[in-house]
């Protein structure tokens, strides 16, 4: 039995394509494995805090000088998220694409997530090593345009690179993005992309039979 964490962060409701998609997937997912458990949070209307000074202090301050009011008060909803997030085998994030990046709550999202001595560490040399192992991280994007690396947009992409660089940061590097792109291009472009995000979701839920926890 798997346990996944699925994560919308568009602010957007029933016209949301990235929370049509991942609702989509996690209807296919337990249509074939009906034992895994699924937690949810949605980052798009209940969005979390961004960090402030207070809270890089409290992050950054070793644990033996940290009060257990400071501690409670400044990063709790840090530690909610790390430990719903560690919880997890699999996780699921719809996350539209806004500016050629990431929404800002799914930015704030990420900065409450990777945290020191938490989800990573710094070596004394500076080297960077992640804490979180072991996940399978499914990202479903909505873009307007069409940012592939063999067009003249991909340049513009800054979304998936970040991603990546932020999981790995923290150790995960099995990461799969279904990308649902070209989504203004008109009725029967946007018909095309949400067809084959939609066979590659059956695709890869398919392949996961051997590979789930």
């Amino acid at each position: 039995m798997a346990h996944i964490l699925h994560i919308d962060s568009s602010p957007r409701g029933d016209r949301s394509i990235s929370r049509q998609l991942t609702k989509e997937f996690i209807t296919a997912w337990k249509a074939t494995f009906p034992n895994d458990s699924v937690a949810y949070r949605d980052l798009g209307h209940y969005p979390v805090p961004f960090i402030d000074e207070a809270w890089i202090a409290a992050s950054f301050t070793s644990p033996e000088q940290i009060t257990p009011n400071l501690e409670s008060t400044l990063v709790e909803t840090s530690d909610t998220l790390i430990d719903e997030l560690l919880a997890a085998d699999v996780w699921l994030f719809g996350i539209p694409m806004y500016n050629y990046s990431v929404p800002a709550n799914c930015k704030a999202y990420i900065d409450q997530i990777v945290r020191v001595r938490r989800t990573f560490i710094v070596h004394d040399q500076g080297e960077y090593q992640g804490l979180v192992d072991n996940k399978k991280v499914f990202v479903i994007t909505a873009r307007g345009g069409t940012f592939s690396p063999s067009t003249p947009n991909a340049r513009f992409d800054f979304q998936e690179p970040f991603l990546q660089t932020v999981f790995n940061l923290i150790g995960v590097n099995d990461i799969t993005f279904i990308h649902t792109e070209n989504l203004a291009g008109g009725i029967e472009a946007r018909q095309q992309s949400l067809e084959n995000a939609r066979a590659e979701i059956q695709h890869l839920i398919a392949a996961c039979g051997g590979l789930k926890p």
